[in-house]
């Protein structure tokens, strides 16, 4: 049985449990919004930490689950918690949420993805550091909320976009224009500035020993926010150069990420940039435009059914 855990109407979540379904795989749907509904007892047995999860239709055991895919929101975001907040369902969103990231940090199964490896996204530039050990490239990177580095910067690229320096989602920008006037802004909070790099975005999705790769056409800078800027986007499934997908692969089992999204975008002159890993993609977004089977993978990873010639325990854990 695989756990999956999160809002069941978001995207992604649904096209997991919907490719569970087709695939005909035993599962378990925790959703997040019954705050009041689900409960987790966690138990030691020598040093073992097993568990029983009690839910609206009944309970399991820890034994029972061979994988997990976690997507959970921010509880205090949740409707049903209220705003201000109701404080006992605050408390037991908050014992849910917590206790299941908890319990699945050690449980001896596949999980997509353990909380403590999805920190590396909380620090781009920490993770960058990761990635240059792939062998992917890293574009010219400055971290400051210096105006006069941030000129420095600038000049020494002929053009230059910024982002933010945390896991916090931001709209990526070029500084041009109105932007550059208002560099003095950045004294009140550390911005991470890039070069710019010239090419075609590719999406990638590593999902245990499979990988998905979706080409991207935009004329915006940020093509998550092209309607924005009045802007087109077109995408279709491509292919990898093998060396490319190997440092992918690599990458993903570096991060203990078996699950993730990696942007990277390939230069006129074939060289392949990559800008940051995200440890919780919505996959779904690619997978309807591409067509790819993503969700499927990703349930046959969990499951167990996809074959891995080499497994290196990124995904598996034994206990003792």
């Amino acid at each position: 049985m695989i756990l999956i855990c999160g809002i069941p109407s978001e995207p992604p979540v649904a096209a997991a449990v919907e490719a569970a379904e087709e695939a005909a795989v035993d599962h378990l749907v925790v959703n997040q919004r019954q705050v009041e509904e689900w409960s987790l007892d966690l138990t030691f047995e020598g040093d073992r930490l097993d568990g029983v999860l009690r839910g609206p239709d009944g309970k399991w055991e820890a034994g029972e689950l061979c994988g997990a895919y976690l997507r959970p929101v921010e509880p205090r975001t949740l409707p049903e918690v209220g705003q201000p907040p109701d404080a006992g369902r605050l408390a037991a969103a908050e014992a849910l949420s917590g206790g299941l990231l908890g319990w699945l940090e050690v449980a001896p199964i596949r999980v997509a993805n353990r909380f403590g490896p999805s920190g590396s996204n909380m620090s781009k530039p920490y993770q960058a550091q990761l990635i240059a050990e792939s062998g992917l490239l890293v574009p010219p990177t400055t971290v400051t909320n210096d105006p006069a580095e941030v000129r420095r910067f600038a000049a020494a690229h002929r053009r230059v976009i910024y982002k933010s320096v945390s896991s916090a989602r931001s709209i990526v920008r070029e500084l041009n224009g109105e932007r550059a006037k208002d560099i003095d802004r950045v004294r009140h909070l550390p911005t991470q500035f890039q070069a710019l790099i010239p090419g075609v975005d590719v999406r990638v999705h590593v999902v245990g020993p499979a990988v998905f790769a979706t080409e991207v056409r935009s004329e915006a800078v940020d093509y998550r926010y092209a309607a924005r800027d009045e802007k087109g986007v077109w995408m279709l499934p491509a292919e990898l150069p093998p060396e490319v997908e190997r440092r992918c692969l690599a990458l993903s089992a570096a991060l203990e990420l078996p699950v993730c999204g990696i942007d990277l975008r390939r230069t006129p002159d074939g060289e392949w940039y990559c800008f940051e890993v995200n440890p919780s993609p919505a996959y779904s977004f690619y997978e309807d435009v591409g067509g790819q089977p993503i969700a499927r993978a990703l349930v046959e990873y969990l499951s167990g059914a996809a074959a891995e010639e080499d497994d290196d325990g990124a995904g598996d854990r034994e206990l003792g």
